[in-house]
């Protein structure tokens, strides 16, 4: 059985024992969170769609930074360059249950 859930704008496909990166969560490290399913199916591929139906339960494993991403801005003839790094905040879920 898997599912799929929304956390931080973003969908993720998910089974038990999964581990994902999220963006980040205020918990704990070792705390469950529940994560809400827009849409659970069985392994026959039938399954539901209501937003409310089903349920997700993590454990937060660690929370971490994911790799740099380098912006770099230039407009020729004009002496002007930028460059900036940027590294977004992580937490990593491992998936417990599938409800």
């Amino acid at each position: 059985m898997f599912a799929v859930v929304e956390t931080g704008g973003k969908q993720y496909k998910v089974k038990e024992q999964d581990v994902i990166k999220v963006e980040l969560l205020k918990a704990g490290i070792g705390e469950k969170v529940l994560l809400k399913s827009l849409a659970t199916f069985n392994n026959d591929g039938s399954g539901s769609f209501s937003a409310g139906s089903g349920s997700v339960s993590a454990e937060v494993m660690a929370h971490c930074r994911s790799d740099k991403i380098i912006v770099f801005k230039k407009r020729r003839r004009k002496n002007y360059r930028r460059k900036n790094g940027h590294r977004q905040n992580m937490t990593v879920l491992r998936v417990v249950e599938v409800r």
